[in-house]
C-alpha cells in the first residue's frame, strides 16, 4: 500500500526538491506552503509521516505540530534552520520524532523518512508478541499499547523507547546507552533529549509511569513490583 507523506515547506524550490526526492522512493506527496493549509491537508487526508518546517508564514511549525499531536501519533520529522539544543528541544516536548537541521541532504531525509515509517509499519511482523506489566500491554504485532484494556496513544520515538525500556526489564539503562540504542549511534542530540521523551512517557502511562524508576547517577530502568 502506497505511504502518504504531508510536506510542509514554505520554499517552493525546496519543496519540489524533496517532493521529486520522495516521489521517486515511491511515496504520495501532499504539498503545504503554510502551516493552516498543513492542518486542513492533514485533516482531510489519510498521512502516514509529515515533514514540517518550522519557520513559515501565517502559523509556525511548533504550533502546526502542538495541534497535530491533539488528535493524532502520526510520525513528524521537523525541519528547521535552528541547531541549538533548547529548540530541538522544544521540538521532542511538543511530540516530534526526528529532527533535521538546514543545510541538509535530500537523501539523508529521505532515509530518515524510510526508517521512521518502517519502525511503525507492523505488516512485515509473522508473530504476536504481548507483553503485560501489571496491566500495561504491549503488542509488537500491531505496535499497541494499552492500560488495564485502555488504548495509550504513543509516537514513534516514545514507542520504541518504552519497548527498549520493557525488553530490558530491571537493568540499569544509562542515558548514553539508551540514546545510542533508541535513536542510533549517529544521533548528535544532547543526553536531554532522553529525560525529555521519558517525562513525555510517563505523562502518558499515568498509573503506570511508575514502572520506569529513575536510577540517580545514570539513567532509569524499567521494573515492575514483585
Amino acid at each position: 500500500m502506497e505511504q502518504v507523506i504531508l510536506l510542509v515547506e514554505d520554499e517552493q524550490r525546496m519543496r519540489k526538491l524533496l517532493k521529486d526526492y520522495f516521489i521517486i522512493s515511491g511515496y504520495k506527496i501532499f504539498e503545504a506552503e503554510n502551516g493552516i493549509k498543513a492542518l486542513e491537508t492533514f485533516k482531510n487526508n489519510k498521512i502516514d509521516l509529515v515533514i514540517l518546517d518550522i519557520m513559515m508564514p501565517y502559523m509556525d511549525g511548533w504550533t502546526v505540530c502542538k495541534n497535530i499531536r491533539k488528535s493524532s501519533e502520526v510520525p513528524i520529522i521537523i525541519l528547521t534552520a535552528k541547531s541549538e539544543e533548547d529548540d530541538k528541544l522544544l521540538g521532542y516536548e511538543l511530540g516530534a520524532d526526528d529532527y533535521v537541521t538546514k543545510p541538509f541532504s535530500p537523501k539523508v531525509l529521505v532515509a530518515k523518512g524510510k526508517a521512521l515509517l518502517k519502525r511503525v509499519n507492523s505488516e512485515n511482523r509473522t508473530e504476536d508478541s504481548t507483553m503485560n506489566f501489571e496491566g500495561l500491554e504491549i503488542n509488537e504485532l500491531y505496535h499497541e499499547i494499552k492500560i488495564e484494556g485502555e488504548d495509550v496513544m504513543l509516537s514513534p520515538k516514545e514507542y520504541d523507547l518504552l519497548l527498549f525500556f520493557a525488553k530490558n526489564e530491571s537493568i540499569a539503562l544509562s542515558r548514553e546507552k539508551i540514546l545510542d540504542k533508541v535513536w542510533g549511534y549517529d544521533y548528535y542530540g544532547g543526553l536531554r533529549t532522553v529525560d525529555t521523551h521519558v517525562k513525555r512517557l510517563r505523562e502518558k502511562l499515568k498509573s503506570k509511569a511508575e514502572l520506569i524508576k529513575t536510577v540517580r547517577g545514570s539513567g532509569y530502568k524499567f521494573e515492575v513490583k514483585k
